[in-house]
């Protein structure tokens, strides 16, 4: 039975496992010499995010160029590529500009206040002991935490004419500090744009300022406790530590809390939505415009996907031009 065994048959294993071996070492060398590791880790939640998000991207900008809507949808009619008809349509209509202004402007109010709130609660936080910091920041934490819906619910209610809390003190205090109007049935949500976002912002700056200051709290946490000593040993005040001190050691944290308040601020639905409405055109901002546009009735998903596109390349201007200025100041490296 020995002298019927091949040796071919019984080399064939070695040189089988000797082939794979040279192949898995070759790789494993390419690997390293190059330093994918990383990526490789990263390739499945690169995939999950290219299905998730970069198709309908795709599929947003195909419907962009198109006549897209419910008709084509249920296949009723055929898709018609019509270029960009849909982004000519945006930039005639004067509700489009009007909208944006609307964005543009409450952005420049709410985006600073925002900011200012937050750092001013949390320089207060920061001079308070552990214990009640931590309670207060759980506590303000709250507010950000609820959701967007529940807090627009909550100040309509707060603003209503029927028995809104603050209709209700306005209408008591006397007209020299708070002018003749009649708070008593004022309606902050239909009278005009000025209150409508007046309301909103508020809102806004409700529920935006915990998450700065705990942030704010955080950095103030990272700065040496000798230097803002050392300038009060030589005369600095409070106002001009923080300026020459503590702005510039924060610079990459304001930085972030800037493109994060400028997205968010920008980018407002459901607070909008919910106060104002679509009832009036002459107060949208442009994710109201959006979806006016896009998903009542008839739908026109090409007209939204236009709209949609325009508005993330305006959120990128920004946002590069605010990065490559703060990269040259050196706020980034």
């Amino acid at each position: 039975m020995a002298d019927t065994m091949r040796p071919e048959a019984a080399v064939l294993p070695g040189r089988q496992h000797g082939q794979r071996g040279p192949t898995r070492v070759r790789v494993s060398t390419f690997v390293r010499r190059h330093k994918l590791a990383p990526y490789l880790l990263l390739l499945p939640a690169l995939i999950g995010i290219a299905l998730v998000v970069l198709w309908p991207l795709v599929q947003m900008g195909i419907f962009s160029f198109q006549n897209y809507g419910l008709p084509q949808v249920t296949g009723a009619l055929p898709t018609q590529w019509i270029g960009f008809a849909n982004f000519t349509a945006t930039f005639r209509d004067p509700v489009f500009w009007l909208s944006l202004r609307n964005s543009v402007l409450f952005a420049i109010v709410a985006v600073p206040l925002s900011l200012v709130v937050g750092t001013v609660v949390g320089l207060l936080l920061n001079r308070l002991g552990k214990k009640m910091s931590l309670f207060i920041s759980t506590a303000a934490l709250l507010a950000w935490a609820t959701p967007p819906v529940s807090g627009a619910v909550l100040f309509f209610w707060m603003f209503s004419p029927d028995g809104g809390v603050v209709d209700w003190a306005l209408a008591r205090m006397p007209h020299w500090l708070v002018g003749s109007t009649n708070w008593a049935t004022y309606n902050w949500a239909t009278t005009g744009a000025l209150p409508a976002y007046t309301l909103i912002a508020l809102l806004v700056i409700w529920q935006a300022f915990p998450f700065i200051a705990v942030t704010v709290l955080a950095g103030l946490k990272t700065i040496p406790a000798e230097l803002t000593e050392a300038a009060r040993v030589d005369g600095a005040g409070a106002w001009r530590v923080f300026w020459r001190i503590t702005v510039p050691l924060m610079k990459p944290i304001y930085l972030v809390l800037l493109l994060l308040s400028v997205i968010w601020d920008f980018n407002i639905f459901t607070q909008s939505y919910t106060i104002i409405g679509l009832a009036n055109s002459n107060e949208y901002n442009l994710s109201l415009y959006i979806y006016d546009k896009a998903f009542t009735f008839p739908p026109t998903y090409g007209l939204g996907g236009a709209l949609a596109l325009i508005f993330a390349f305006i959120l990128l201007v920004v946002t590069v031009g605010y990065v490559r200025s703060s990269v040259r100041q050196g706020a980034l490296t």
